[in-house]
């Protein structure tokens, strides 16, 4: 029968050992532990088993003894100087909020081996990843409540606030490093001897590990055992951002330039290629289902402050004191009851997900649309169907060219005798004055211009732009004629052009 906690499974442990440590607590009591089942094989510190003396509690213990005196300092530090919270209970039970060491392991050499800490029975808890993408949330049957996520942010930042107020910093803060509880949205933290930890004498255990997409822009040029509230500040800025913005990374975006080289998030960061600011990034535009404009004008400064140069990032206190004003005064969407949304704007949700069905909409039309090649079907294009249609191509140009022929032959002869059909009414025409008839003329001229250029696709009679000139020189000059004609002119003029 298998077992899940800290997300493995566990196997029935036939190597389950009978190996007993000595436990060393906060108040100098110590008592025997014998070792339980191997529940999780560990990352690079060590392995975690259960505790076959009390079922509360697991052991961790360390890969390596060779540095025994370094943890046993870390950990004394810990124990004298524990982060300080509220207990989170829901419906009488409580939930552990961080794997805090509860008493130091040594072996009968004396030797610091690893430590006790709370059991977190992960059955009931996924990676705070998992919190923020839809797709995920669904198949893990989480629940869609945005005002969850929002939720999961304020225990976040409370419990770095808490970190914080005590000296200790996460440095290694990520949304896998953070699992949250199903049904209540309380966080739990892991492999804390991982953090950067403030000793009894101001000294400090420094962290030993960081994770790209999360380093503040001025830890690129430091060390990790450097790093201590500032990377906390701006790693837990980007936590929240991604938890409120369904997932997106606020140093993501799409490049404005198709050929401008592709960064990757982390070399973003260290050019401040902030997309959703006050001011628009020269880099990258925001994601196009980014929800940003929507969020309270605070969360946006608050935002600005964390990504931007010469600002002063906001800390965990001032998050926890926004997130849970923003809790106290969210709107519940009419549309959606798991949509909530935060001014006047209106829902941010409703709007990204009508934006998306839109293009999964445009998406499938292109797929549904039958193929073409030069704007034919490619299931036209069999030798008979093209023969046919090359037939009918030829019928069609041959009586396109038969109109076009008499169309000329017709508009020649109209300005041919355009003076005489002038002739019936001359009176009404010279009242008009010389202005309004030279306007005609030059409306007229314009309206040829137009015709033939429309029709020019059509006709190969009409791609022949000496034939067109001509067409357009002769209309002209009937209509002069027919100018000097019906305005009497002397004869000495008129014929000049005979």
């Amino acid at each position: 029968m298998t077992k899940q906690f800290f997300g493995q499974s566990v196997c029935d442990m036939n190597e389950a050992t009978k190996t007993s440590y000595n436990a060393i607590y906060a108040d100098g009591h110590f008592e025997k532990i014998e070792l339980g089942e191997l529940v999780n094989r560990g990352g690079a510190a060590g392995k975690i088993y259960l505790n076959a003396t009390n079922p509360k509690t697991v052991a961790k213990i360390f890969h390596n003894k060779q540095n025994s005196s370094s943890n046993r300092k870390k950990l004394e530090a810990m124990l004298h100087n524990p982060p300080i919270f509220p207990p989170a209970v829901k419906d009488e039970v409580e939930y552990v909020q961080i794997a805090w060491p509860i008493a130091i392991l040594e072996d009968e050499m004396s030797f610091c081996v690893g430590y006790l800490m709370p059991l977190i029975d992960m059955k009931k808890a996924v990676s705070l990843d998992h919190l923020m993408q839809k797709a995920i949330r669904k198949k893990l049957s989480l629940p869609e409540k945005y005002a969850y996520r929002i939720y999961a942010a304020y225990n976040v930042a409370s419990m770095v606030y808490a970190l914080h107020k005590a000296g200790h910093y996460v440095v290694d803060l990520k949304p896998s490093n953070i699992y949250v509880y199903k049904e209540t949205m309380m966080v739990a933290m892991l492999d804390c001897d991982g953090f950067s930890i403030k000793g009894e004498y101001n000294d400090r255990h420094t962290a030993e590990f960081v994770s790209e997409e999360y380093i503040y822009p001025e830890g690129m040029s430091q060390n990790c055992s450097d790093m201590g509230e500032e990377q906390d500040k701006f790693a837990l800025a980007v936590i929240i951002f991604k938890l409120l913005n369904n997932g997106i990374h606020p140093f993501s975006g799409t490049p404005r330039k198709t050929d401008a080289k592709m960064l990757s998030i982390q070399e973003r960061i260290e050019a401040y290629h902030y997309a959703y600011g006050l001011w628009p990034d020269t880099y990258q535009a925001p994601h196009p289902y980014s929800i940003h404009e929507y969020f309270d004008k605070t969360t946006l400064e608050f935002f600005e402050r964390a990504f931007t140069k010469h600002q002063s990032r906001p800390t965990a206190k001032e998050w926890k004191e926004h997130i849970w004003s923003l809790l106290k005064s969210l709107k519940t969407c009419k549309k959606d009851y798991n949509h909530v949304y935060f001014t006047s704007k209106g829902c941010g949700m409703c709007l990204m997900e009508e934006k998306f069905k839109g293009n999964i909409s445009h998406i499938q039309k292109k797929i549904d649309a039958p193929m073409t090649l030069r704007g034919v079907e490619v299931s036209e294009l069999s030798t008979e169907n093209v023969q046919k249609n090359k037939i009918e191509k030829i019928i069609k140009d041959n009586k396109i060219q038969n109109i076009t022929i008499v169309a000329i032959m017709a508009y020649m002869s109209f300005f041919t005798f355009l003076y005489k059909i002038l002739d019936f009414f001359p009176e009404k025409i010279k009242a008009t004055g010389f202005a309004f008839q030279f306007l005609m003329i030059t409306f007229i001229m314009t309206f040829i211009h137009k015709i033939i250029k429309k029709f020019e696709p059509y006709s190969r009679t009409l791609q022949n732009k000496g034939l067109t000139q001509m067409l357009q020189i002769y209309a002209l000059i009937c209509m002069i004629i027919a100018f000097i004609w019906v305005n009497d002119f002397p004869n000495e003029i008129f014929n000049l052009f005979f």
